[in-house]
């Protein structure tokens, strides 16, 4: 019974910050955003119904405007994941800059589009961006960072592909690097640098 009651207050807690969540995507989506309220409420829904209590705590404590950042942010990603890992996520994005970069050297602007596309418009891991972000990493400025790291990666990507388009593989190899850059950049914000343990001693 005590478990059913704790469930049901997590179920709820959970509930309520999604249908937040949602209300603050209809208020600040851009026009290029999915506008259907019911879909992003479900979509809310089911993201924060498995997160943890204290994950969940954290997203309450953001302010209305990061929030909105948040929501918007998946709310441009209709491509998501119950399954995969950020981590898998991110190989599948490494795959499509890799193709990226070989459709440029062989001057093949069909596959850098649909690779670039592809990329721009990458799927979500199970649950989400913030529950692969250290606890103590959420904060106002670190979710509004991600907009910034959005525009450095994904629009430039859509740049890369706009120029493709126009046959200008010159133009579009010059975004191979901003978007490197993009990458690096939020990868330290997510979790500094790969493949350090924290039950090892730093260089010194």
């Amino acid at each position: 019974m005590l478990h059913f009651a704790h469930n049901s207050k997590l179920h709820a807690a959970a509930l309520a910050l999604s249908l937040t969540l949602s209300t603050s995507v209809q208020a600040a989506a851009p026009a290029d955003a999915p506008a259907n309220p019911a879909e992003m409420q479900k979509m809310m829904q089911q993201m924060m119904s498995i997160m943890t209590p204290e994950l969940q705590k954290k997203i309450q404590s953001l302010s209305p405007q990061s929030k909105q950042t948040m929501a918007r942010l998946q709310s441009l990603h209709d491509r998501r994941s119950d399954t995969l890992t950020m981590v898998q996520v991110m190989q599948e994005i490494l795959s499509d800059y890799q193709r990226m970069a070989t459709a440029i050297a062989v001057d093949n602007a069909d596959m850098a589009i649909d690779a670039a596309h592809n990329l721009a418009h990458h799927r979500l891991p199970r649950g989400g961006l913030l529950p692969y972000m250290p606890l103590d990493k959420i904060s106002n400025e670190s979710v509004d960072a991600l907009l910034g790291f959005q525009d450095m990666v994904e629009g430039n990507t859509l740049r890369l592909a706009e120029a493709a388009k126009e046959g200008n593989m010159a133009k579009a190899a010059g975004y191979l690097g901003p978007i490197a850059q993009g990458c690096v950049a939020c990868h330290n914000h997510f979790r500094g640098q790969p493949g350090i343990s924290p039950n090892v001693a730093p260089k010194k």
